[in-house]
């Protein structure tokens, strides 16, 4: 159906947004229609694979079935009502949330985005410690609201959101003695990306997170994973936390996002006992998070991962594009489905020689890292197409 008004050549809509939307990204020359699990389709009908999924939202592929029913079912019934009242759907997703998660982290808090999810996770460490200082670390993204963007040391976001808030302090990547020297019996609490994205996929060691929790619980500090891009089965594993990827280790708070809705706007912090214990009426607040379509999609999405093995297929995309033999590469980085390729040479030449190719990936901060962060559902056939191009 067209709607009155509506447009459909690639310049029309081109000249629209341009011409009423506020410039934020460098866009692709894509105008996106509709999209099919792995694939999505453009207004002069182009096909092109995306191993990108939206910067890491679509993780159950474009428009699932599934998810599409559980949306359409929910609107019928009621679109919407805030934390006010009770909700049948927003508890279950909570208890579906919590019941995925390691045991410790026993409760929820909706929000609407990821950016929210670590705005809130910052200020329950300090309404937990009576405390102000934050640490997180170099090449660390969290976010774009005030906060989320003082606690971002990675090129110039940080300065994008001057005046910052203060109390905020930075320690180096994977570096212990780094940490060492700023963390103390004021600090609030340390939050971190377990692996840095935006930053190129910078990993860590097992071990640098039994160090983290060791040092965060000698100076009474909260450890909070911001799990906005490695959470909801993107690594292989449900979260990081409590994952072999973190050796065990459990933090007092873990946000999420991106994924969680499958492109629906929702954002969670999910915490421990210590943490919800310390919370009273009226400490947060929010009107559209745990709002009913995106519990709805909430519930679907992780049903869905669940029944389609997605977790295990996400490992098998890493395992096949590690074993294959790529021209210009030098190594993967990342896990599951939060990979970087470091290219011999300039990732972006070989971004838009794949966008030519019809494949869609994404791009960091290091110049010679490739990112997918594809859906988790991306058949081992599809990712043929990307090894052909590379190889």
């Amino acid at each position: 159906m067209k709607f009155a008004g509506a447009v459909d050549t690639f310049e029309a809509i081109r000249s629209i947004e341009d011409k009423f939307q506020v410039s934020t990204y460098k866009k692709m020359d894509i105008a996106v229609e509709r999209g099919n699990g792995s694939w999505v389709y453009s207004s002069s009908g182009a096909k092109y694979l995306d191993l990108y999924g939206g910067h890491a939202v679509c993780a159950t592929g474009h428009s699932h079935p599934h998810v599409v029913a559980a949306i359409k079912e929910q609107a019928e019934k009621v679109i919407f009502y805030s934390n006010l009242v009770y909700s049948d759907i927003r508890g279950r997703a909570a208890e579906k949330v919590a019941s995925l998660a390691p045991a410790s982290l026993s409760k929820v808090f909706f929000c609407n985005s990821g950016t929210e999810a670590n705005e809130n996770a910052m200020r329950m460490a300090r309404m937990v410690t009576g405390r102000q200082k934050i640490i997180s670390f170099s090449g660390g993204f969290h976010g774009r609201t005030a906060d989320s963007i003082s606690a971002t040391f990675l090129g110039k976001y940080r300065k994008l959101g001057e005046p910052n808030v203060p109390f905020h302090v930075e320690a180096e990547f994977g570096d212990i003695d780094s940490l060492l020297s700023v963390i103390d019996m004021e600090t609030a609490g340390v939050i971190l990306e377990p692996i840095q994205s935006m930053a190129g996929v910078r990993e860590a060691e097992p071990s640098y997170f039994q160090r983290l929790r060791e040092l965060c619980d000698q100076n009474g500090t909260l450890l909070i994973f911001d799990e906005v891009q490695t959470g909801v089965g993107r690594t292989g594993n449900w979260f990081f936390a409590g994952s072999e990827l973190a050796a065990g280790v459990v933090p007092d708070i873990v946000t999420l996002a991106k994924s969680l809705g499958s492109g629906i706007p929702v954002g969670a912090c999910l915490v421990n006992n210590t943490v919800s214990s310390s919370i009273k009426e009226n400490d947060l607040g929010t009107t559209f998070g745990g709002g009913m379509i995106a519990m709805a999609a909430v519930i679907a999405t992780l049903e869905a991962i669940e029944k389609d093995g997605m977790l295990g297929n996400a490992k098998a995309i890493e395992q096949k594009l590690r074993a294959a033999e790529l021209k210009g590469v030098r190594s993967i980085r990342g896990k599951g489905c939060l990979l970087g390729i470091e290219c011999t040479g300039n990732a972006g030449d070989t971004f838009n020689r794949l966008l030519e190719s019809g494949i869609i990936t994404g791009t960091s901060s290091d110049p010679k890292v490739l990112r997918l962060l594809p859906p988790l559902n991306t058949s081992l056939d599809d990712l043929d197409i990307l090894i052909k191009e590379l190889s």
